[in-house]
């Protein structure tokens, strides 16, 4: 059974459908806790590594892995999981891996907290290779968002990604983006974190079996 931890509940019906399209059979258990993301906006990701820890530890029993969505605490999550016992896997680093193959990247978030956690992965998973890696936030997509209105949100972000300064890939940055990338009308690649997300997961309870 995989386990996620959500700081938005939805994110819950996506990867349900994900699962259902990809990886039929698979047992999923959703954690949401809100609180996280609020939290790290106000204190930052590192400030709230304890409360990270204590959810984790939740959504880790009787699971063989925990799938954690956020980007913002993904990097926190992963340096909580050494004594958990089971994988931690952060939701949006197969993206980045596929975002740092190519030479200009430009990284589109609604949350200004997402930005420098997302940047420093792909920097990681970069490994040293010179890359040109810029950023575009979304001004008002996120109270979009806030106020549950779904098409608006995704609206401002495809509308911001088709505004995009020349580049070799997109990346959303946000797991809540994800559809917005059948919006837009960009020849560019645009890619968002939960179907390879999801799918490293599943490799990894496999692998792991």
């Amino acid at each position: 059974m995989l386990a996620l931890l959500h700081t938005s509940p939805v994110h819950v019906p996506v990867f349900d459908a994900l699962r259902d399209e990809d990886h039929p059979g698979l047992a999923l258990r959703h954690l949401v806790e809100e609180d996280l993301l609020a939290r790290a906006r106000e204190e930052g990701p590192e400030a709230i590594a304890p409360a990270v820890a204590t959810a984790l530890a939740g959504a880790a029993e009787g699971a063989a892995a925990v799938l954690v969505t956020c980007s913002t605490i993904g990097g926190v999550a992963e340096a909580c999981a050494a004594d958990l016992g089971v994988p931690v896997l952060r939701g949006d680093r197969p993206m980045a891996a596929a975002a740092a193959a190519a030479d200009r990247i430009v990284v589109v978030a609604a949350l200004r907290s997402t930005l420098e956690p997302t940047l420093a992965l792909i920097r990681e998973e970069a490994a040293g290779r010179a890359i040109d890696l810029r950023t575009l936030l979304v001004d008002g997509a996120w109270e979009l968002f806030e106020a549950g209105d779904r098409d608006g949100y995704l609206d401002a972000v495809a509308a911001a990604v088709d505004g995009a300064p020349a580049t070799d890939v997109i990346v959303l940055a946000q797991a809540s983006m994800a559809d917005a990338a059948d919006r837009t009308t960009t020849a560019v690649p645009v890619l968002s974190s939960p179907r390879p997300g999801l799918r490293a997961a599943a490799l990894a309870i496999t692998h792991g079996s």
